[in-house]
C-alpha cells in the first residue's frame, strides 16, 4: 500500500511539471524555464521498510544457498570419495577366486583385467605430506610397481590409475623369448612369498615399442589440448605414460653372447618413451646374468649403455635417468666393488652426461649432505629438495634399485616343501636381507646415488622403513599379487600403518 501511494506521488509530481509553463500558460521551451522542479517527496516510512526488508530476504537467502550448497557439495564429496574406497575395498572379495587358479593363469587375468579398465581408478588426491620431487619430475607419492607385474607393457594405465605414484614395466628383452618352462611360479602364501623363475618370458621390445609410443602419443595429444599452458621451469606433473612416472626395465636375451648389444638395443628402441630406464643384471634365472654385477663387467655394460643413450637426440628435458638393479645376494666385497664402479661413473657423468634443469653441481653436493644429516636424525629423505635429482639442466648419475629376487631361502622358508624349487624368491622373508643391502648401499654410495627400495613391502611401516634406510622411492610386487588394488591405499593412507601416518608420527 505505502509503495502504491508513493508511485503516485511521483506520477502527480512529473504531470504537473509536464502541465505546467510560463506565464501565460504556453508551452515555452523548457531551458527557458526559470522555474525551480518540484521536489519529489521521499518514499514513505513504511515504503522504506519494506524495500530494506525484501533487500534483507535476499541476503539472506543468498546466505543460506551458499551455505546449502556448500553442504550438498560436501556431502557428494563424501560419498564419492567413499564409493571409491568401497570399490577397492571390494576388490578383497575377489581374492580368495584367483588363489584357486594357476599363479602363472591368474597373473595373466590380472594384467588383462587393468589393461581393459577393469580395475578401480583412484580418484581421490595423494595427501600433500607424500608427494616429492625427483628426476625433475613431481612424483604424487613415493610408491610404486615394480617390473615383473606388467612385462610386456599392456597396462600401464591401468595400473597407474590404481594410484601408483610409478610403474615399471619389463623386463623387456630385444628378441621374444618364452622363458624357462612350466610351471614356474610356485606360491607360498602363509609365508607372504612367491618362488618364480620366468626367465625373462617377454614379448620383444618391438612390441613394447609400439604400445608404448601409442601411450606416449596420447599423452601428448593430451598435453596439446590442453588450454593450460606450461612454464619452462615449472616442474612436470607426471610423466610420460600419463599422470604417474613410467619406468622400463632391460634385460638380454637368454642365448646372447653380448650382453651389452642386447641393453644398447632396448636403449635405442625404448627410452624415448621412459622417464626412467633400469639395466637388470640381478635375475637369478637367465644364464650367467650376475656375473655383470663385477666390478669390471658391470663399468663396461653401464659405460655402454650411458653412450648409446647420449648419443641419441633429447629435448629440453634431458635423457632419461639410468639406473642399475642389483640383487640382494650379494657380499661385502661385491657391494664395495657396484658402489664403487657407481660413484666412479657418476663423476664421470659429471663431464658426459647430458644435462637436466634446476641445479648445478655444488648445489647438488650440497642438498645431498643436508640428505644424510637428515637421515642421521631420523626424518624422510625423499622430503629433502636434495631428492630433485634430475630434470634438464642438471648432470644425471647412476641409480640404483635394491633388490632383485634372492635364491637364499631363510627362514621360514626354508622349512616350506617348496624351498626345493629353483627361482627367485620375493615377498616377505625377503624383506630384512634387501633392507640391510639397501643400508649398506646407502652408507657406501655416501648418499650420493638416488636409491630404489624393493623387497617385502606389504605395508606403509615397511614402506617407511625402506625409506628410513636411505630409499627416496619404494616398489612392491609379491604383496600387490596377494593383496590386489586394496593394498595401495591401504599402505597409503586407509590403514593404522600407512605411510601418512608414520611419516606424521616422526614429525617429517
Amino acid at each position: 500500500m505505502a509503495a502504491r501511494v508513493w508511485r503516485s506521488c511521483i506520477r502527480d509530481a512529473l504531470f504537473k511539471k509536464l502541465k505546467s509553463g510560463p506565464v501565460g500558460g504556453g508551452f515555452a521551451p523548457r531551458l527557458a524555464s526559470t522555474r525551480a522542479a518540484p521536489k519529489i517527496p521521499p518514499p514513505p516510512k513504511k515504503g522504506r521498510l519494506l524495500t530494506g526488508t525484501m533487500i534483507g530476504l535476499a541476503i539472506a537467502g543468498g546466505a543460506y544457498v551458499t551455505e546449502a550448497l556448500k553442504s550438498y557439495l560436501y556431502m557428494i564429496d563424501a560419498i564419492f570419495t567413499f564409493c571409491i574406497g568401497w570399490l577397492f575395498k571390494a576388490t578383497k572379495f575377489l581374492n580368495p577366486f584367483f588363489a584357486l587358479l594357476d599363479p602363472e593363469v591368474a597373473h595373466r587375468l590380472a594384467v588383462s583385467a587393468a589393461s581393459h579398465g577393469l580395475v578401480p581408478r583412484e580418484k581421490r588426491p595423494d595427501p600433500a605430506i607424500l608427494g616429492l620431487e625427483v628426476w625433475g619430475r613431481k612424483f604424487t607419492n613415493p610408491i610404486g610397481l615394480a617390473a615383473g607385474f606388467d612385462k610386456n607393457a599392456e597396462a600401464v594405465e591401468g595400473l597407474l590409475g590404481l594410484g601408483f605414484g610409478f610403474v615399471e614395466v619389463g623386463s623387456v628383452t630385444p628378441i621374444p623369448q618364452e622363458g624357462n618352462p612350466k610351471p614356474r611360479i610356485f606360491r607360498l602364501r602363509q609365508e607372504g612369498a612367491i618362488i618364480n623363475r620366468c626367465g625373462f618370458n617377454s614379448e620383444g621390445i618391438v612390441v613394447v615399442a609400439k604400445r608404448l609410443g601409442a601411450q606416449h602419443g596420447k599423452r601428448k595429444m593430451e598435453e596439446t589440448s590442453s588450454s593450460v599452458p606450461s612454464s619452462g621451469n615449472e616442474v612436470k606433473q607426471g610423466g610420460k605414460a600419463g599422470p604417474g612416472i613410467l619406468g622400463v626395465n632391460l634385460g638380454k636375451n637368454k642365448t646372447s653372447e653380448d650382453a651389452a648389444a642386447d641393453y644398447v638395443q632396448g636403449v635405442h628402441t625404448l627410452s624415448q618413451y621412459a622417464d626412467y630406464l633400469v639395466i637388470n643384471v640381478s635375475s637369478p634365472n637367465t644364464p650367467g646374468l650376475r656375473k655383470l654385477q663385477g666390478r669390471k663387467q658391470l663399468k663396461d655394460l653401464v659405460k655402454k649403455v650411458q653412450a648409446a643413450r647420449d648419443e641419441m637426440q633429447w629435448a629440453e628435458e634431458g635423457p632419461p635417468p639410468l639406473l642399475v638393479k642389483i640383487a640382494p645376494d650379494l657380499s661385502k666385497q661385491d657391494l664395495d666393488d657396484i658402489a664403487a664402479v657407481a660413484l666412479a661413473l657418476r663423476l664421470d657423468g659429471l663431464s658426459q652426461v647430458g644435462m637436466v634443469s634446476g641445479q648445478t653441481e655444488t648445489t647438488m653436493k650440497n642438498e645431498e649432505t643436508k640428505i644424510i644429516k637428515i637421515l642421521s636424525q631420523g626424518a624422510r629423505a625423499s622430503k629433502v629438495s636434495g631428492c630433485k635429482c634430475a630434470g634438464p639442466s642438471q648432470l644425471v648419475p647412476t641409480r640404483m634399485i635394491i633388490s632383485n629376487t634372492t635364491v637364499s631361502r631363510p627362514d621360514p622358508v626354508s622349512r616350506h616343501p617348496l624351498a626345493g624349487e629353483s627361482g627367485g624368491l620375493s615377498g616377505k622373508p625377503l624383506f630384512d636381507l634387501s633392507t640391510n643391502i639397501l643400508k649398506e648401499m646407502y652408507i657406501l654410495t655416501r648418499g650420493k646415488i638416488p636409491l630404489i627400495g624393493c623387497g617385502g613391502v606389504s605395508s606403509g611401516e615397511d614402506a617407511y622403513k625402506k625409506i628410513r634406510a636411505g630409499a627416496t622411492l619404494v616398489q612392491l610386487y609379491t604383496a600387490f599379487a596377494y593383496g590386489g588394488p586394496a593394498l595401495i591405499p591401504q599402505i597409503k593412507i586407509d590403514s593404522g600403518q600407512n605411510v601418512c601416518n608414520v611419516l606424521n608420527l616422526d614429525g617429517t
